[in-house]
C-alpha cells in the first residue's frame, strides 16, 4: 500500500523543490490559485511513469528529469526570452544541441538521453496497471492530434488564454496544464495548405491594397548590380542603455557616421535574443513570419521564388557564406529552395581567428572577398549573403581582443556584449571600406538579426528603463524598441537610403526596386500598407503609423488601423502558406532571363553547391 503511495509524495517533493528553484533562482513565479489543478495534472503523470516502470528508484530519476525539464526548463527559457518552451522548441531542439560547446551541451542532451533511456530500460508491461496507463496515453495522444479542439476548449473556457502572452498563460496555468493546453493548440492552429479558392482570394485582396504599379512607360530597364547582404550576429547600439554609463563609445565612429547619413534608420526584426533564422527568411523572401517557430525548420517545403531565386534567372551567381555547421536550422534545405547556387558553411572556411568557437568577423570577411573576386572581376552580377557567427551569447573574445569596454552596470553582459560591438562594429566597417572601394556600383544591406541578450528577464534593458521586467508589461514604445535593430542599405555610389524603422521583410521589395525590377514577384503581395509598415509578433502585432505613433494590436475590440492591418496579415499568411507549403496557386508567372553570364573557367572558384 505504501509502495503505491509514493508518486504522491515524490510528486509533491519535486514539485516543491522546482517551484522554489524558478521563484527564488529565475523569478518565474506560478499563481497559486493554479497549483492545485497542475498538481494534479502532474501527478496522473507519475502514475502512469509509475505503471510502466519495472524499478522504483529509476521511475524516480526519470520524473525528476521529466519535471525538472518542465518547471525548471520553461523557467529559465522565460528568464532568457520572455516565454515559455512552445511545441515547436521541440523541432528546434536538434538545431540547439548542434550550437551548444562543452558544459552547456552536456546539461543539455545528459538529461533527454537519460529520460529516454531509463524509460526503455525501466518499461513493463506486467501488471494490469500497465495496460491501463497505456491505454490512457494512446487515447490522449490520438485525441491531441486528430480531436484537439476537445482538449483546448473546455481548458481555455476554464482557465482562459492570451494569445499574445505566453508567460502569463504559464504563470497562471502552470507548467503540466500549460504545455498540455499549448500541445492542443498546436495541432489546432497547425498551418495548412490554402484551398485555390481561398488562395486567389486573398491574393487579390493584396495586389488590390497595393499602390498602382508604374507605367510600363515609364519604367527604367532592369539593371542587374551586384547585392551585398551582411546578417549581424545580435548587432545593436549599446548607447541605448543610458544608465550603463559606457566610458568609451562601443560603437565604431565610422559607422555611426554612415548610421546619421541614413537617418538612424532600423529594421523591425521578427524575433529577439535568438532565431535568427526567421530574420534570415524575412530579408531573403520578403515575408512575414508570424508564429512562434523557425521558419526554415517546417515551414518552407517548396522551390519559391525569393530573392535568391529571382535573382539567379536574371543572371546573378547567387552565394551565402556562414561559419556553422551546414545543418543548423536546416540552412542546407531551405537555401536550395529559395535559390542560392552555393553555400560556403564551416568546412568551407579557414578557422584562423577565433572567439572560442566562433569565427572573427574579420577572418570571414576577408575570406568571403576572396571567394568572390573572380565574379567581381569578371563583372558577373552576384548576390553575395554573409551570416556572420561571432557575436553570439555570452559574448566571448580571444586574446587578440582584450576588454576595451566597461561599465557601472551589475548586469555582465551590459560590460561583455559592449566589448564584443566595439570590435564588430569596427570590422564591419573596415570590409565596407574595401568593398566600397572594389564595388562602388554595388547595392550593401547590413541590419543586425535581433537585440542581445542581457540579462535574465532582460535584466540589462530594465535598468535603463527601455523595457520591463516582463512582455505583459511592455508600452507600445516598448515593442517597438524589441525589435528595432540599425539598418543601413547602400545603393551603391548615391550612398545610404533613408528609409526610417522597415519591417525586415520589406527589405527585398526596396531592393529590387533599386534594380529596376518591373516583373511581378511574391514581395508584390506584401507591399506596405498606405501610411502604415505591419510588425507581426507571436500572438500580436503593431502598425506603425506615418506620424510616427505604434498602434498596438493584441487582441480584439481593435483600433480601425489594427482592424485594416490584421486582415492584411490574414491575406498575407494565406499567400505564404500556399507559396512555401502549398500547391502555390499564387506564384507570379514570369519568364527567366535567356542569356547568363558566366564566369571565365580560369577565374572562378571550385564552386561548392548546395547539396540536393
Amino acid at each position: 500500500m505504501l509502495k503505491k503511495l509514493l508518486p504522491i509524495f515524490s510528486t509533491a517533493l519535486f514539485y516543491l523543490l522546482y517551484y522554489l528553484i524558478s521563484t527564488f533562482k529565475f523569478d518565474v513565479q506560478i499563481k497559486s490559485s493554479v497549483i492545485f489543478y497542475d498538481f494534479l495534472l502532474q501527478l496522473g503523470v507519475a502514475y502512469i511513469l509509475f505503471a510502466l516502470s519495472k524499478r522504483v528508484w529509476i521511475f524516480l530519476v526519470i520524473q525528476a528529469l521529466v519535471m525538472g525539464i518542465l518547471y525548471v526548463g520553461n523557467a529559465v527559457k522565460i528568464s532568457f526570452f520572455g516565454g515559455p518552451i512552445m511545441p515547436d522548441d521541440v523541432f528546434a531542439l536538434r538545431s540547439l544541441l548542434l550550437i551548444l560547446e562543452g558544459w552547456r551541451f552536456f546539461a543539455a542532451a545528459i538529461p533527454l538521453a537519460a529520460i529516454a533511456s531509463l524509460v526503455l530500460f525501466n518499461f513493463s508491461m506486467r501488471h494490469w496497471s500497465a495496460y491501463l496507463a497505456s491505454l490512457t496515453v494512446i487515447l490522449l495522444g490520438i485525441t491531441l492530434v486528430y480531436k484537439p479542439v476537445m482538449i483546448l476548449d473546455p481548458i481555455d473556457k476554464h482557465f482562459g488564454t492570451s494569445v499574445w502572452d505566453q508567460r502569463s498563460n504559464y504563470l497562471w496555468h502552470g507548467a503540466t496544464l500549460y504545455s498540455l493546453q499549448e500541445g492542443a493548440r498546436f495541432f489546432a492552429l497547425a498551418d495548412t495548405q490554402p484551398d485555390p479558392d481561398e488562395a486567389q482570394e486573398a491574393a487579390g485582396n493584396l495586389l488590390s491594397a497595393a499602390p498602382a504599379a508604374r507605367p510600363v512607360a515609364e519604367s527604367k530597364p532592369f539593371a542587374p548590380r551586384n547585392i551585398h547582404i551582411v546578417l549581424l550576429e545580435s548587432f545593436w547600439d549599446p548607447n541605448e542603455l543610458k544608465k550603463a554609463r559606457y566610458k568609451q563609445n562601443p560603437l565604431a565612429p565610422g559607422f555611426r557616421k554612415l548610421w546619421k547619413s541614413a537617418g538612424y534608420s532600423h529594421a523591425l526584426d521578427p524575433v529577439f535574443g535568438g532565431y535568427t533564422a526567421n530574420s534570415e527568411f524575412e530579408v531573403l523572401c520578403g515575408f512575414p513570419v508570424t508564429k512562434d517557430n523557425v521558419k526554415f525548420e517546417r515551414q518552407l517545403l517548396n522551390d519559391v521564388p525569393c530573392l535568391p531565386h529571382i535573382l539567379a534567372d536574371k543572371g546573378y551567381r547567387t552565394v551565402v557564406s556562414h561559419p556553422n555547421v551546414p545543418v543548423f536550422w536546416n540552412r542546407v534545405n531551405a537555401y536550395r529552395n529559395i535559390g542560392f547556387q552555393t553555400y560556403w558553411s564551416k568546412q568551407d572556411f579557414v578557422l584562423d581567428d577565433m572567439n572560442r568557437e566562433f569565427l572573427a568577423d574579420a577572418s570571414l570577411y576577408r575570406q568571403v572577398m576572396e571567394k568572390i573576386s573572380g565574379s567581381l572581376d569578371a563583372k558577373q552580377p552576384i548576390l553575395d549573403y554573409i551570416v556572420t557567427y561571432f557575436g553570439h551569447w555570452n559574448y566571448p573574445l580571444s586574446e587578440s581582443r582584450p576588454n576595451k569596454i566597461s561599465s557601472r552596470s551589475k548586469v555582465e553582459e551590459v560590460s561583455t556584449y559592449a566589448n564584443t560591438i566595439y570590435y564588430k562594429s569596427r570590422e564591419l566597417m573596415a570590409f565596407l571600406n574595401q568593398l566600397r572601394k572594389r564595388d562602388p556600383e554595388g547595392i550593401i544591406v547590413v541590419f543586425g538579426d535581433h537585440l542581445p541578450f542581457l540579462g535574465e528577464n532582460f535584466a540589462g534593458y530594465v535598468d535603463s528603463g527601455v523595457l520591463a521586467a516582463n512582455r505583459s508589461e511592455f508600452t507600445p514604445a516598448m515593442f517597438r524598441f524589441y525589435v528595432s535593430t540599425p539598418m543601413i542599405i547602400i545603393d551603391g555610389k548615391r550612398g545610404p537610403v533613408k528609409f526610417g524603422s522597415l519591417p525586415l521583410y520589406q527589405v527585398p521589395k526596396l531592393l529590387l526596386d533599386l534594380l529596376n525590377y518591373n516583373e511581378p514577384s511574391i514581395m508584390d503581395y506584401v507591399s506596405p500598407l498606405p501610411d502604415m509598415r505591419v510588425r507581426p509578433l507571436p500572438g500580436l502585432h503593431f502598425d506603425l503609423l506615418k506620424d510616427g505613433k505604434v498602434d498596438l494590436c493584441k487582441e480584439p475590440p481593435y483600433s480601425e488601423a489594427c482592424q485594416k492591418s490584421a486582415r492584411w496579415l490574414h491575406d498575407v499568411t494565406v499567400v505564404s502558406n500556399d507559396l512555401f507549403i502549398g500547391r502555390q496557386f499564387t506564384r507570379p508567372k514570369y519568364t527567366p532571363e535567356q542569356e547568363v553570364v558566366t564566369v571565365p573557367a580560369e577565374m572562378a572558384e571550385p564552386p561548392v553547391s548546395v547539396p540536393e
